[in-house]
């Protein structure tokens, strides 16, 4: 952990990260407003844009990221991360150029199927704001907080795992499984109408029994002081819920770039820019929810796929099953997802 803190890129990174942040927050989120499609097509491309960017940008300088400089730790690098590929013939340009190509292959392919999972977490969240009847002007502020909350979480999970991975690689096959069952389970619930009980959520009984909670929202503050009394609101409790919605869903999303890449690096930045554009595809979302219904058989399927990979990935290795075949396998059940959504649009319920 403390060559990551260590590491100028990663420090580089997360600064630009939190400006950007800080940025719409202080500036962009100064006055409350409902986000319009238009404004949610327009940041979902920008945040789209940026990650692509990263993507050329580690395409040519992805080895500073690891402080790579002679073909000694080129060769250390591939020894831990891709065991199964024969480089000892390459001199240093030829295993260089590998090396730039696998990473960012990965971390392209990473970053498409976290996008792709978190849509069932996005649904989740729609779910909460509804059953919590929070004012659509404060879903910017809760979805800010809440993804920060996520890029903090994933920090922990990504590097924990990671460091796990490389001492215990039968963890993968937990993995695997574990992915599996959640796949077909996705998919077999897929049309179930889950709601939430506000008064029996677990979450909700926990905060009224150890602080005061408001009886109705309060401008946009997550707390206030009324009379000297301290007061959480609701909307704090609807934050700290779809923050436990993420870690639950970062049980499944963190094992599944495993089954993509054991670079911690990699797996983070794939995981942050995907976070990063999830709140402009949220109020996207949330306008075309009605059009992309089969959206969810697509993320089961993604599931249900990286499972299997992880699985079976010693065998997939010894075939050559290259991440740029998953790439290819993400995007198409995307495709086919979107096309089938418009293809036999879902019928209204009478």
């Amino acid at each position: 952990m403390n060559s990551v803190i260590q590491n100028p890129y990663f420090l580089v990174f997360t600064f630009i990260i939190i400006c950007i942040l800080l940025f719409d927050l202080l500036v962009l989120g100064k006055n409350k407003h409902i986000i319009s499609l238009k404004e949610s097509l327009i940041w979902t491309s920008i945040w789209f844009a940026l990650s692509i960017f990263f993507f050329l940008f580690i395409s040519k300088y992805g080895h500073k990221i690891h402080n790579i400089n002679n073909i000694h730790e080129l060769n250390s690098y591939f020894s831990l991360y891709y065991p199964n590929q024969i480089v000892d013939h390459l001199n240093y340009s030829e295993l260089l150029s590998l090396f730039r190509k696998n990473i960012s292959t990965d971390y392209l392919t990473g970053y498409f199927l976290e996008y792709s999972l978190s849509i069932d977490n996005l649904f989740v969240i729609l779910m909460i704001l509804t059953a919590f009847s929070v004012r659509l002007e404060n879903y910017k502020t809760v979805l800010f907080w809440g993804i920060l909350g996520a890029i903090l979480l994933r920090f922990i999970f990504i590097f924990l795992g990671a460091s796990l991975v490389s001492k215990y690689n039968w963890i993968l096959y937990i993995f695997g499984a574990f992915l599996l069952y959640s796949g077909i389970k996705l998919f077999i619930d897929r049309n179930k109408k889950n709601n939430v009980e506000i008064k029996d959520h677990f979450l909700v009984k926990f905060l009224a029994k150890y602080f005061k909670i408001y009886p109705d929202y309060y401008k946009h503050k997550f707390w206030l002081v009324d009379k000297n009394t301290f007061y959480i609101t609701p909307l704090l409790v609807v934050l700290i819920i779809i923050e436990f919605s993420d870690l639950i869903f970062a049980f499944d999303s963190i094992p599944a770039i495993f089954s993509i890449t054991r670079d911690p690096y990699i797996i983070y930045f794939s995981n942050i820019f995907a976070i990063l554009g999830l709140r402009s595809l949220f109020f996207l979302l949330i306008k075309l929810l009605d059009y992309f219904h089969f959206l969810k058989v697509g993320v089961s399927i993604l599931l249900v796929f990286v499972g299997l990979k992880l699985l079976i990935h010693s065998y997939l290795d010894k075939i050559g099953f290259t991440n740029l075949y998953s790439l290819m396998i993400i995007l198409l059940t995307l495709t086919i997802s979107i096309i089938a959504s418009i293809t036999f649009p879902q019928k209204e319920e009478q």
